[in-house]
């Protein structure tokens, strides 16, 4: 082979090189985190050439997912308890797991002017419906439960709640307008700073306990170089900055 094509051939092998290593991440997401997961995964692969192949629902629901053998490698939860209980069974890889983002809880309404910015629309009790992620599934929904518990309002509009098994399908209801408010959210409402429709509190902090999610390696994305490439790569400025952009706190 003369000099030419061997230059030519080096050149190839390191253009192809990245493409040959890539490799494909089965990632378990919790619901709220849908919109910044799906940019993401954008910004991963085309980074990296891994692609990353998301399947999204309650944190608890992709725990008993996880525990039943499904495929996942990685694991973004909304909480910190799932995955230290994954931990626990001996379906993650130890000392793999972090806090990725901390989100926030808002009282949201599809129309204008139907959540007042200090959520007094709760006290009035004027609504049909309240829609609530289920509390046993979905930390969202604890923190939901949460907050009307600690507002001393719990009780009063107990009968008024309506279900969903995620913040996903709870988000669903209220965007339907088949349930006229809800808690959901902030990362599914907000995006660069503001709120992209309806009306909304954002419910103070203190009123629930902290919504720190914490991602994980499972024990099947042990050996795959794209699962740790993942978490790396979400620990990264464009990773965090997309995660700001929703209205997480670092």
């Amino acid at each position: 082979m003369n000099p030419v094509a061997r230059l030519l051939a080096a050149l190839t092998a390191l253009v192809l090189a990245p493409a040959l290593r890539a490799e494909t991440v089965q990632v378990a997401v919790a619901a709220n985190f849908t919109a910044p997961m799906k940019a993401i995964a954008a910004l991963f692969e085309k980074e990296t050439g891994h692609q990353a192949r998301l399947a999204f629902g309650s944190t608890g629901k992709l725990y008993a997912q996880i525990r039943n053998g499904a495929p996942f490698e990685v694991f973004l939860a909304a909480d910190e308890d799932t995955p230290h209980r994954l931990e626990s069974d001996g379906e993650a890889v130890a000392g793999s797991r972090f806090t990725y983002a901390t989100g926030r809880l808002v009282l949201w309404s599809a129309a204008p002017g139907v959540v007042d910015a200090q959520g007094e629309v709760l006290r009035r009790n004027e609504f049909t419906q309240l829609a609530i992620a289920a509390p046993k599934l979905a930390p969202y929904g604890a923190a939901a439960s949460q907050t009307l518990a600690s507002l001393g309002l719990l009780e009063r509009v107990t009968p008024k709640l309506v279900q969903g098994e995620s913040i996903g399908q709870t988000y669903s209801f209220v965007a339907s307008g088949n349930a006229p408010l809800g808690f959901v959210a902030l990362s599914q409402v907000y995006e660069n700073g503001r709120l992209r429709s309806g009306s909304a509190w954002v419910v103070p902090a203190d009123l629930h306990a902290p919504l720190r999610q914490d991602a994980l390696l499972l024990q099947r994305g042990q050996a795959n170089p794209a699962a740790r490439a993942l978490l790396g790569y979400l620990k990264t400025e464009p990773a965090r900055a997309v995660i700001r952009a929703y209205g997480y706190q670092d």
